[in-house]
């Protein structure tokens, strides 16, 4: 989504001496051998410009932005950037700006065309670059149209078709291979820049006709260009490129598309099947043998706001740790990223779409993004997701890393405190532990562990948020 511009050490808890009665103890135990899906990470875009909002900070600001994004021991850890693919025709407002401006009279001239790379990429590719820094290993590059020359209504916004797909003749002819070749473009583009894209998409909420870059598209039309898409990947020997589809709206819409992919017999031909929860949220898994990605959400009508928790709103981060919840658990998500990561008071009215409010020189944090913190942190690329029960009151997800840790995340859905101890990870060497709630921003907690492994002695504010890092002692092992 995105909507036009208009005009920025373990401690004592605060909570703790609170706490006069005795609360009883619950205990959550891991299953190691109950596995689900392959966790790919936790992200967020810096599209339609927004990425200058931490580009254009002065240092030491600037630099400390980006370690608050990729940071896996101060910040959040985020391990995926989703980058938005230029097909406007200038960089007017925040559009994001084509690298083939001047389009050629008919597919077959696509052989002559001219492509403009300007090493910026609406200050995308510089964020890309610090994020490789980082050991960021994931990119997800999406198109939201494709340049207005390929579509059936000579223009990149307003929806329309990309010529040639069922039910868009264009007397122009067919663009679908010059699309690919646009795309393909792209990439090499970004290789050359130190930066590999992982994922493709060529579409972005394409149930959807908009004042910005937008193309439509339902379930058959997309399979008509992936068959496209696919042997030209090859060709340019970016087999390794996950082509994704289709970013709708929401998981409802999501739903029916990939069923028409599948029916078209393309599902082979995808890496990720990816949906935004916009017009409906999470809600079961996809009809997809694929790895599922949430690529898209936030508050986008909410003012903007850094609570935790004020009685359940769209924004506030508690609200958003519950959500990532019923997207990985639910949904089986690989992957859950939100929309913008900055954004200036000027723009959409202030609103809640972003984590990260940059003005004036500086910038103000969310409590939506150490809601994020507290999975993106512990839960690394590679994680697989495994058992856990128990705990009345709580909502817990657990992970093996491929390191071997286990990560235990714990949302308190209770006014009450729970004292928590972690059983079934076979013997632990040690833990570390982290809260998030209205006074603490993933602060470290102490973390009991007994001579016998057991993982005990935390505590779990009402309404809030605990994560754990167990490693196992050497004579253990978290092997398959």
């Amino acid at each position: 989504m995105h909507l036009p511009k208009v005009a920025a050490a373990a401690a004592t808890l605060p909570w703790a001496a609170a706490v006069v009665t005795r609360q009883a103890s619950t205990t959550v135990t891991v299953n190691l051998s109950r596995r689900y899906q392959t966790i790919d990470g936790f992200g967020f875009s810096e599209a339609f410009q927004r990425a200058y909002n931490i580009y254009n900070l002065a240092e030491p600001k600037r630099s400390q932005l980006i370690d608050l994004l990729f940071n896996t021991t101060s910040g959040a850890g985020f391990s995926i950037v989703r980058n938005g693919i230029g097909s406007s025709p200038n960089s007017s407002n925040d559009w994001m700006n084509t690298i083939l401006p001047t389009g050629p009279s008919s597919p077959a001239a696509m052989s002559n065309a001219s492509y403009v790379w300007d090493s910026k990429d609406s200050g995308q590719l510089w964020v890309s670059q610090q994020a490789v820094k980082y050991g960021v290993k994931t990119f997800y590059a999406d198109a939201w149209s494709a340049p207005g020359f390929m579509k059936s209504n000579r223009k990149d916004s307003g929806g329309g078709f990309l010529c040639g797909v069922a039910g868009a003749t264009c007397s122009s002819g067919d663009w679908r291979q010059a699309y690919a070749d646009y795309l393909v473009k792209y990439i090499q583009f970004y290789q050359q820049s130190g930066v590999n894209v992982t994922h493709l998409g060529f579409l972005n909420e394409p149930d959807i006709s908009t004042s910005y870059a937008s193309m439509l598209s339902n379930g058959q039309q997309s399979a008509d260009f992936i068959r496209v898409l696919y042997p030209t990947l090859q060709i340019a020997n970016l087999s390794s490129v996950n082509i994704a589809c289709c970013d709708a709206t929401g998981w409802k819409i999501q739903a029916t598309m990939t069923q028409g992919l599948k029916d078209a017999g393309v599902e082979d031909m995808i890496g990720i099947i990816t949906s935004h929860t916009y017009t409906s949220g999470v809600s079961g898994t996809l009809p997809t043998s694929r790895k599922v990605w949430e690529t898209e959400c936030s508050d986008l009508s909410g003012g903007w706001s850094t609570a935790w928790y004020t009685n359940g709103a769209a924004g506030d981060g508690f609200t958003w740790a519950n959500n990532i919840y019923t997207g990985l658990t639910s949904g089986n998500v690989s992957a859950y990223l939100w929309w913008v990561a900055t954004q200036d008071k000027a723009t959409n009215n202030n609103n809640n779409e972003k984590l990260i409010l940059v003005d004036g020189g500086d910038y103000v944090v969310a409590k939506r993004f150490w809601a994020f913190a507290q999975y993106s942190r512990t839960i690394r690329p590679g994680a697989t997701r495994v058992g856990i029960s128990g705990g009345s009151n709580l909502k817990t997800t657990a992970f093996q890393n491929a390191d071997g840790t286990v990560a235990v995340n714990v949302i308190n859905s209770s006014t009450s405190a729970a004292v928590l101890s972690v059983a079934g990870v076979l013997k632990a060497a040690s833990a570390k532990a982290w809260v998030t709630d209205a006074s603490n921003d993933m602060t470290p907690i102490a973390v009991t562990v007994g001579a016998d492994g057991s993982v005990s002695g935390v505590t779990v504010p009402g309404r809030g948020m605990v994560s754990f890092v167990i490693s196992a002692a050497a004579s253990s092992t978290y092997q398959n």
